[in-house]
């Protein structure tokens, strides 16, 4: 098979109503581009019939092809399956909602072939989203900044175009609590942001609630610092610290003007503070723990119910090579 010179990774869930314009718009930007070019969707388990649309474009369009999953796996690997599957020169991975807008893809082609092999969408609005939303994404931005092994460029999110090298690296991943964002900013390589206003989503409503995007950020430090664990040990310190201050403190009291009786509220609260302590410092070891079982247990990251187009060509000839792609 000649090799694309892009291939696009599209991650879909429930986005039946988002691949007829997505396609639509899509397609004459790639053709612009190169003649030579690929589209990979990921259904992510979607029990709504974003699959059957998708085969309806593929057959429309040879050069698009889907990787079906079994069920929902997570869009973390839904872009890693994607990355397993395409065959460009260049990669870009986009949402399917059309908020990243595909005439995007040649200001970052531009950028790829001035020879940056990493370029990102820069989100430079955030005006759609509430206060408290747009504080918790700065706060976590500068707590990834000041303890990670990395630092994230501020509003960069999954819309980018990936060199063949990186993306090479990237496979090389298997670690199960993924967080992309950190990894692409991980294995490094020349890169640059171009700035983009996120557009209006052309159907349905997000699936990112404020527990998930909450749980996504405390896997994304969790998994490049262990400043959570290292928090209890300097707590656990100060703690022992002060005990014994105050123990001194006590005994000089009482050898100098006798016992005398002592509150029962405060030996309440104090006992109430250090169980809290000791309950939260044992959950953050839990996380940490329960990412080593999930690793040691080496299950595939995700199982695949069907292929379609040239991702079903591409697992032919591919899976004899790849040990990823025969557990998929």
């Amino acid at each position: 098979m000649a090799s694309p010179e892009l291939s696009v990774i599209i991650p879909v869930h429930n986005e039946s109503a988002n691949i007829a314009p997505l396609c639509a718009r899509l397609l004459p930007v790639l053709n612009r581009l190169t003649p030579v070019w690929e589209i990979i969707f990921v259904d992510d388990g979607s029990p709504d019939d974003t699959l059957a649309l998708i085969k309806v474009q593929s057959l429309r369009e040879p050069r698009i092809g889907a990787v079906s999953f079994s069920r929902n796996f997570g869009k973390e690997v839904a872009i890693a399956a994607g990355l397993d599957h395409v065959r460009g020169d260049a990669v870009v991975i986009m949402d399917a909602d059309l908020q990243h807008p595909p005439e995007m893809i040649e200001a970052f082609v531009a950028k790829w072939r001035e020879g940056y092999l990493m370029v990102y969408g820069q989100r430079t609005d955030r005006s759609d989203e509430t206060r408290v939303k747009r504080g918790f994404a700065h706060l976590f931005y500068r707590l990834f900044s000041r303890f990670g092994e990395i630092s994230l460029p501020e509003g960069a999110g999954d819309f980018r175009l990936i060199d063949r090298k990186g993306v090479e690296v990237l496979r090389t991943l298997g670690e199960k609590a993924r967080f992309s964002k950190g990894l692409y900013a991980w294995i490094g390589f020349k890169s640059t942001g171009v700035p983009f206003v996120v557009e209006d989503r052309l159907h349905g409503t997000t699936q990112w609630s404020f527990r998930k995007l909450f749980r996504f950020a405390f896997d994304g430090i969790a998994s490049f610092s262990t400043v959570p664990l290292r928090v209890w040990t300097y707590l656990g310190t100060l703690i022992s610290i002060c005990s014994i201050a105050t123990a001194t403190y006590f005994l000089v009291s009482t050898l100098l003007f006798g016992t005398d009786l002592p509150g029962f509220p405060s030996l309440i609260v104090s006992l109430t503070f250090f169980s809290g302590v000791q309950l939260l410092s044992l959950g953050i070891i839990g996380e940490y723990v329960g990412r080593i079982f999930a690793e040691v247990k080496r299950r595939p990251l995700y199982v695949v119910a069907e292929r379609v187009g040239t991702a079903a060509e591409v697992s032919t000839s591919l899976v004899q090579d790849d040990p990823r792609l025969r557990r998929a």
